[in-house]
Parts: structure tokens; sequence; C-alpha cells
């Protein structure tokens, strides 16, 4: 009645009947109800925090995302470029356009990135069409960089370039103040402000990783005594500085993300599913607009199975192709169906039209088998008396089919026995 979850069920149940093991029951039959799977599904805590490799050195490990949604600007652009060094945080904001196509993409990326800092190792995106599409995949694959993709609607994969598009949005608002056009005018500014300010997570400014010295700013310029830009003449004892700089930021690296990794575990469990096991799946609103339009429409969907497993947090899933998404689901969306101690298939239907009904005897579940129904205890539900009923009348049957001289007046008194007899 009313779906309501384990404990009101048990509390409605333990007001008419009592059996053995009474809680264990009803625990199984509400982990395994169809209705609530779909209607109360939610996100779950399942996944570890599982950070992304350290990179040894600068601009050979970069991720990249787009700000959209800003006022045309006197050149036409209305997006921002963002690409991030992972090791550095030296960030690169390239005005675009959002119509432009990857082939556009890819030449302001060479223009911008490439001409200074040479060719990634790695690149981390988002599934935006322009990272996914076959002139941008079959570009790096020829390069050798290798792309990463984050899953559909976990921005958490790529949260560093994620906080730096909100850091640039904070920043370009306090710029701009009223003239908001006029933000492609400012970007070179912001840009220059963000790599010269020491990072949290460093310790050190992105610049001076980079580089081996802060860039001069209005402030140098006052007559003040300031000699560290030059204090590094010799080229050795620079390049020794420099050695050493990284071996620091990658220390200072390795302790932010320990620290990263215990907050963020807490209540949090790893959940691991193999291929083969059969999975329910949370619909977001953001992912699967059609299926929620409504807010009485179900929140979930099943049952699929896993297909492969990416890692810990990503899987891939035997997703219908009319759902029109990425077969890809990060851990969060995904729930174990246990199926207990039925081997019969939950998407397919037995009676499909088509068959043969000959056959339907011989594969019989083992819902309309004698001996399932055999120590049936407790109360009498509506399930077990149509179990009961299933299996009395498959034994009828195959006595009129097996036993032709077998008297009516005998079949008759098969089909009363009581089910109490049953359990004997």
């Amino acid at each position: 009645m009313g779906h309501f979850g384990i404990q009101k069920t048990l509390d409605m149940l333990h007001e008419h009947f009592y059996w053995p093991h009474m809680k264990r029951d009803v625990h199984k039959l509400c982990e395994r109800c169809i209705v609530c799977k779909q209607s109360k599904s939610k996100l779950l805590p399942h996944g570890l925090y599982t950070p992304l490799p350290i990179p040894d050195c600068p601009w050979i490990d970069i991720s990249m995302d787009f700000v959209l949604g800003l006022h045309r600007s006197k050149n036409g652009k209305d997006s921002i470029f963002v690409v991030v060094d992972r090791f550095s945080k030296l960030v690169h904001f390239i005005p675009c356009k959002k119509v432009d196509d990857a082939i556009h993409i890819a030449d302001l990326f060479f223009k911008e990135v490439v001409r200074l800092h040479g060719l990634p190792r790695s690149i981390v995106s988002d599934r935006d069409t322009k990272f996914l599409s076959h002139f941008w995949r079959t570009l790096w694959s020829k390069l050798g960089t290798k792309l990463l993709f984050s899953t559909t609607c976990h921005p958490q994969t790529d949260g560093q370039t994620e906080v730096v598009n909100i850091t640039l949005s904070s920043l370009l608002r306090a710029v701009i103040k009223k003239n908001i056009k006029s933000w492609e005018q400012c970007l070179p500014h912001v840009e220059f402000a963000y790599n010269r300010v020491v990072h949290s997570a460093i310790h050190y400014s992105p610049f001076e990783i980079v580089y081996g010295f802060n860039p001069l700013t209005p402030l140098d310029l006052l007559p003040l005594p300031n000699n560290s830009v030059f204090q590094h003449k010799d080229g050795k004892s620079k390049a020794k500085f420099v050695r050493k700089l990284h071996e620091n930021v990658k220390a200072n690296i390795e302790k932010k993300v320990e620290s990263y990794i215990k907050q963020a575990n807490k209540g949090r469990k790893k959940v691991v599913f193999e291929p083969g096991n059969w999975v329910w799946v949370h619909l977001r609103k953001e992912r699967f607009p059609a299926s929620r339009k409504s807010k009485l429409q179900q929140k979930g969907d099943g049952l699929f199975q896993v297909l492969s497993k990416i890692n810990d947090n990503a899987y891939k899933i035997d997703l219908p192709s009319k759902y029109g998404v990425s077969a890809t689901f990060n851990v969060v969306d995904l729930s174990l169906f246990d199926a207990g101690d039925e081997d019969y298939n939950l998407r397919t239907n037995s009676s499909e039209e088509g068959g043969n009904d000959e056959d339907i005897g011989r594969g019989m579940t083992k819902a309309t088998n004698l001996e399932d129904i055999q120590g049936l205890g407790g109360p009498m539900t509506r399930a077990k008396a149509k179990k009961a009923k299933e299996a009395l009348n498959f034994l009828v049957t195959t006595l009129l089919e097996t036993s032709p001289s077998l008297k009516e007046e005998e079949i008759k008194m098969i089909h009363l026995i009581r089910i109490e007899d049953l359990e004997e």
C-alpha cells in the first residue's frame, strides 16, 4: 500500500501477520520492487574520489572547456575557450564563437597554445560536440595525443577547469562592471592577473612555475628594491632552480590531492559492478529531458546490463538507442538490482507473440513446478496463492497429457488438493 518503504511496510504487516524472518523478507521485497525503483530513483553516494594522474612538468597534460552564454562583443565573440595546464595551473582564455566548429577550435588551439607550449600528451575535456567530432579525434590520434572524456553530466571529472570557469566569471564581473559587452577587451588583463597570483594548491604562481620567475607588475615599477626577477643569472643555477621548483610543485599537488580525497570520501562508499550485472539508471533532468518533463514521470529506468567497466567510477551499459545519449554512466547514477533466486529474465516476456505453445511447457519457470511450492510457510498471500494455483494447473495438464488412462474423478481430486497439503 503506497510503496512507503521497508519500515512502514513492516509496521503495517505487524498489525495482521507474523512469520519467522519477517523483517528480512520485507527488506528483500522492497529492494526488488520495480515501482519503487522507478519512482524513487535518486543519486547515490557511490564511488570514491579518484584523482587524475599528477603530471611531472608543465604543459604535457591539459584540460579544456568553454564558457558560454556571454553577450556578443564588438568583434562578434560570445564564448571563451578555456585551456588549463594541470601541473602549473597556467591558463589561457581565448575568445571564440559558440558556432565555431572543431576545425576553427583546433586552429585557435595551435595559434594560442601549441605556439607557446608545444603539443600536449593528454587532453581532458567534457563531451562537447566539438571534442567528440571525427575531425578532433582524428587530429589528435595522428599527433599521438590521448583524449580523455568525462562522463555526461558529471563535471567533477574535470573539476579543475570548472573551478577556473567560476573564477573567470567572478573576475570578469569585477572588472567590466556595467559595460557587459567589453568583456573581450578585459580578457587579457584577467588572464594575466590569474596567472600572476599564488595558487592555493601549489603555493606558487602559475607564471613562475612555467618561466621560473614572476613577471613585472605595476607594483614592481615603483621605486622599491626588488632583485628577485634577476636572481638567477647563471644558467646552471637557473636550471637547478627550475627542477627544484617543479619537485616542490608536484609535492604540493600530491599533498593537496590527499586532503581532497579525505574530504570527498566522507559519506561515500566504493561500489563496483561487473560486466553482465543488471543495474537501474537514475534519469537526470538535464540528461533525459524528454523522460523528465513532468514531476509525475518516473525518475529511474531499468533493467540495463553492464557491458564494460571503464574504471571504478564509470561504466558502459546496454542502453537502448531511443534515449539518444551516451551509454557511459558514472557510478552515482547506477544501482545494482538484486534478482535474488529468480533465474528468469526480468526484461523478457515468456508469452511473446509468435512463440510455440508446445515449448512453453518445457520451458516453464520455477513458479510452475510443484516442487517450488512445497514447504510454503507463513500466511498465504496473493502471490503465494497464485504460485500454487499455477503449479496445480500445470500438474493437472501434465497428467492429462502423460496419463490418458487416468480417470476423470482422480484428476478432479488432484485439482482439489489444499495448499496446506503441499507442504507435506
